[in-house]
């Protein structure tokens, strides 16, 4: 039985990106200089990071900044309550890459296009969205391409007992039992490192302003959950894939506790050993704050692995 709101299509979305755009969200995601093909753009090898059309379906068009709660208001939904934006953060995310992007759009036309999966009511703690975004270029003669296939699921903190579905368990893909990471990727944060990252477009005042986020119990001002996500992309392409784009097919996690800016960053990597017919193997991960918490669950990704085991 499906869901209330399953099947909802979103108005299409206009996207578009510059070689500037690209160069910030690799900077802001941390990108080294020994990976000049994500940083310099006249590299001859430059290149889009993976994972950024996550940040299109914020960003739009505009290369300005742009009022979030407005602009990322839920149209009305029959079948379902009006959520608060402002009450929301991000639950899980998983991506399809299928072509990589050009450095630019320009001259071209894209755009997202969305759709809701699953509304689920959880109850006191809040309500499960669950939506998919295609990014797709519409050509000449009515041709379309699919670059990618985003679908993620937003918490709605505090928003439920509505009377909806609980929805179906989530998979679960926990790392190999007694089995030492093959790999360890660090990243240290700053306390601006929530200021660069909200540039890319994604303009949420819970990741710049202290109130909102004491207003949802966590005591301030919080990292993206997607910058975690992002960052972590970064960590599994540099260590296991060589930084090369083409080496990394997909790429998910859970969203499992807040990050502050200024804390590090642990992400244990896992082979798991499991290898398709096309060589694309199946990789496990989770990352924590050091000494503290994990901050994504469930991680799974499936690559072409350039090198043998390290530790970053």
């Amino acid at each position: 039985m499906s869901s209330p709101g399953a099947g909802f299509q979103y108005p299409p979305k206009p996207v578009s990106w510059l070689k500037r755009d690209a160069l910030l969200f690799a900077n802001s995601i941390g990108c080294t200089q020994d990976e000049l093909h994500f940083l310099y753009e006249l590299h001859p090898d430059f290149q889009v990071f993976p994972t950024y059309p996550i940040i299109l379906p914020f960003k739009g068009t505009t290369p300005e900044v742009i009022d979030f709660y407005s602009t990322n208001r839920q149209p009305s939904i029959p079948g379902l309550p009006a959520f608060d934006p402002k009450r929301v953060v991000d639950g899980q995310r998983f991506v399809e890459f299928r072509k990589p992007l050009p450095v630019s759009s320009e001259g071209r036309s894209f755009e997202v296009r969305g759709k809701v999966l699953g509304v689920y009511d959880k109850g006191k703690p809040g309500t499960v969205m669950e939506t998919e975004n295609l990014l797709v270029e519409k050509l000449a003669g009515g041709k379309e391409e699919v670059y990618c296939r985003m679908v993620g699921s937003g918490f709605y903190v505090g928003q439920g007992g509505w009377g909806g579905p609980k929805g179906p368990a989530t998979p679960s893909f926990p790392p190999p039992k007694d089995k030492k990471p093959d790999a360890i990727y660090t990243l240290q944060l700053t306390p601006e490192s929530a200021l660069l990252y909200r540039l890319n477009g994604d303009y949420n005042p819970l990741h710049a302003d202290p109130q909102p986020g004491k207003d949802m119990g966590f005591g301030g001002a919080i990292m993206h959950g997607l910058f975690s996500w992002n960052s972590t992309c970064h960590g599994l392409l540099k260590t296991l894939g060589g930084s090369d784009s083409k080496n990394i097919k997909e790429f998910q996690a859970r969203f499992a506790s807040p990050v502050k800016p200024g804390d590090k960053l642990v992400t244990e990597i896992w082979r798991t050993g499991d290898v398709d017919k096309e060589g694309w193997e199946e990789i496990r991960f989770l990352t924590r704050v050091d000494g503290g918490k994990v901050v994504l669950s469930n991680g799974r990704a499936k690559m072409k692995i350039v090198g043998g085991s390290s530790k970053l």
